[in-house]
């Protein structure tokens, strides 16, 4: 079948916990049909649609899906559009599938909302890797004795570590898993300037240490939603040459 490699027959090697009911939108026959099978097998419910634009409707229904995979050329509304249709209502983690590996294609999809990418063809064991991965970033995090206090009031900003909720003025504010994955390990070290590699290692995991551009896109969204005035933003600083760093914002300022 175009677009996947033959051969490939491994079931999933993790636990249920790391499975989803999908959302699969490709507008290849084959290539739909071959992903569902592939996934099926690897424990994942999934159901495949070809036309953007059923993504959107369905992402708000009774049984919305629990990950999308999205292909980045779709015949009615580019992946894109679609991405950015889905974040102004739903946080439910998205990974673009695209045939380049085009920078330019990789780094828009980023910043429309996706949560993680890959470039096609990819054999269903290495897209159901990249499921698991974004899954997992959607389990609490460990905590431990040494672990901040439970809740962090930093400005405008809330962040309730236990509850995995954020408010900024007082209205809840909605981030993906990989938004607050983030937001927590940059919280988690206040005034500690963390370098790319450093954030990818903990939000993402050790597979992803040579995509810097992930971290760059995901500060952008969180910045967005976070700061007051994103031009001049206080909670999270960029370090040039170095990374990003958590500022404290002293009581009444």
């Amino acid at each position: 079948m175009p677009g996947i490699p033959p051969g490939d027959q491994s079931t999933a090697s993790e636990g249920p916990e790391l499975v989803a009911r999908l959302l699969l939108i490709e507008d290849n026959p084959e290539i739909n049909h071959a992903f569902q099978l592939a996934l099926s097998q690897r424990g994942h419910q999934v159901d495949g649609r070809y036309l953007g634009g059923e993504t959107v409707t369905e992402v708000n229904g009774p049984h919305p899906p629990e990950l999308i995979v999205l292909d980045l050329m779709l015949p009615d509304l580019d992946g894109l559009e679609v991405c950015r249709r889905i974040r102004t209502t739903s946080t439910v983690p998205i990974i673009m599938m695209t045939a380049r590996g085009d920078d330019v294609d990789v780094v828009l999809g980023l910043e429309a909302g996706a949560d993680d990418y890959v470039v096609k063809p990819v054999e269903p064991a290495i897209l159901d890797a990249r499921i698991r991965a974004v899954l997992r970033r959607g389990t609490p995090p460990e905590t431990s004795d040494a672990a901040p206090a439970d809740v962090l009031v930093n400005g405008s900003l809330q962040i309730d570590r236990k509850a995995l909720t954020v408010s900024r003025n007082g209205v809840p504010v909605a981030l993906s898993p990989t938004e607050i994955r983030l937001l927590l390990e940059l919280s988690s070290n206040i005034g500690v300037v963390q370098s790319r590699e450093q954030l990818l290692r903990s939000v993402w995991g050790t597979e992803y240490l040579l995509e810097s551009r992930m971290v760059d896109a995901s500060i952008q969204r969180l910045r967005a939603k976070i700061e007051d005035d994103l031009a001049h933003p206080r909670h999270i600083s960029t370090v040039r040459g170095f990374g990003y760093r958590f500022d404290r914002i002293p009581d009444g300022s």
